[in-house]
């Protein structure tokens, strides 16, 4: 882990389970338990170093089982609609592409999918930390980052889920999620950090406003995705 910004020490004074921990902090974010059933769409403006801003508009309705990932970026427009199992792909209102566009935007079912998970497990933290596969470590954690104390739990995955090791930074008063960590190999140090800074209410849901990566091994930055909701 990166030196002087992580401590590791035992939190001796916090007497709640890990599984008491992520009920508080679902209670923080998703109160009236909406997450199972959202029907929503929400923006999400991602800008990286020296790469063109990428727009998505990301639909969801999960009693219907549907995804709608809508991406401008670079003057091109393109969209993955994932329904119960389908998959169709959209590239500037037509379902002809090139073969060199189609590698431009990686414009397949698998990078459909892929982005699906994505959005959904990241937007849907901490509530899919109650998911199969998903493993917490009975020990909570204290850990001192960026200099403010946090509650942290550790998560691992079944292989089929993901092979990654994760930390979630909870504020100790209100259980707030701050910060997200991983690491594909935690001896190595290498993964990312996400540092992540206000909230926006989608669907009664508290998500982050904005998220911010960085690389765990020297602290580069990566870019900061914004979540706009959509009136």
């Amino acid at each position: 882990m990166a030196v002087g910004l992580l401590g590791l020490a035992p939190l001796h004074s916090q007497s709640l389970s890990a599984k008491e921990v992520l009920e508080k902090a679902i209670s923080f974010h998703d109160p009236d338990g909406n997450w199972a059933n959202l029907k929503t769409s929400f923006k999400v403006v991602m800008e990286t170093p020296e790469r063109p801003k990428r727009t998505s508009v990301i639909s969801v309705d999960f009693p219907k089982q549907e995804f709608v990932l809508d991406v401008t970026q670079d003057g091109d427009h393109y969209s993955y609609i994932l329904k119960n199992g389908s998959c169709e792909i959209m590239f500037n209102e037509s379902k002809e592409f090139t073969k060199e566009e189609a590698e431009k935007y990686r414009l397949t079912c698998e990078r459909g999918t892929m982005m699906k998970d994505y959005y959904t497990y990241l937007y849907g933290l901490p509530m899919k930390l109650n998911d199969p596969g998903t493993h917490l470590d009975p020990v909570v954690q204290q850990k001192t980052f960026k200099n403010k104390q946090y509650v942290v739990l550790k998560a691992t995955y079944d292989a089929e889920v993901g092979k990654d090791t994760w930390y979630f930074y909870f504020d100790r008063s209100t259980y707030a999620m701050e910060v997200y960590q991983f690491f594909h190999d935690e001896t190595k140090n290498d993964g990312e950090y996400i540092l992540l800074e206000g909230l926006a209410e989608v669907n009664g849901i508290k998500m982050p406003k904005t998220r911010a990566w960085y690389m765990n091994k020297d602290d580069k930055y990566l870019g900061t995705d914004t979540l706009e909701k959509i009136q």
